[in-house]
């Protein structure tokens, strides 16, 4: 039996699936449940050693790109690529869980390319760069 959350995942995955299959990825659910947190659901985009794993709770949650075995989480990328905390789309503030697959998709569409189209060493120059670069906390202004 469907949950609930694995519903809206699947419904937000359809507003993520063209961008994807363009590219030749695949979808699939990987995990759902009840665990103590409540209804969970896991699913990813994956096109060979490529793979966009979230989780879904209450909203779209931690998001993940892996590339063999290489991963870093959907901040690092976009820490990575914009340079500047908090400039993404995702994961934005609304109470309409679609919005943060809407969100999602103006981040990948903007942003990256590297994983969509980018060559292997490309992706990989991307992760370890967005491992090796420290998150500052913005601080006060002086």
């Amino acid at each position: 039996m469907i949950n609930r959350v694995e519903e809206i995942l699947v419904r937000g995955c359809k507003i993520l699936e063209q961008l994807f299959s363009k590219h030749g990825f695949a979808y699939m659910v990987l995990d759902a449940g009840e665990s103590s947190g409540g209804q969970f659901a896991l699913g990813e985009f994956r096109r060979g050693g490529r793979r966009l794993v979230f989780h879904f709770r209450h909203s779209l949650g931690m998001v993940t790109y892996h590339f063999n075995s290489l991963s870093m989480s959907h901040q690092e990328y976009m820490r990575s690529d914009i340079g500047r905390p908090n400039a993404s789309h995702h994961p934005g503030f609304s109470s309409d869980p679609m919005d943060s697959f809407r969100h999602l998709q103006l981040d990948l569409e903007e942003h990256c390319v590297d994983f969509l189209e980018g060559s292997d060493e490309c992706l990989r120059r991307r992760i370890e760069d967005a491992l090796a670069t420290p998150y500052v906390k913005p601080g006060l202004p002086d």
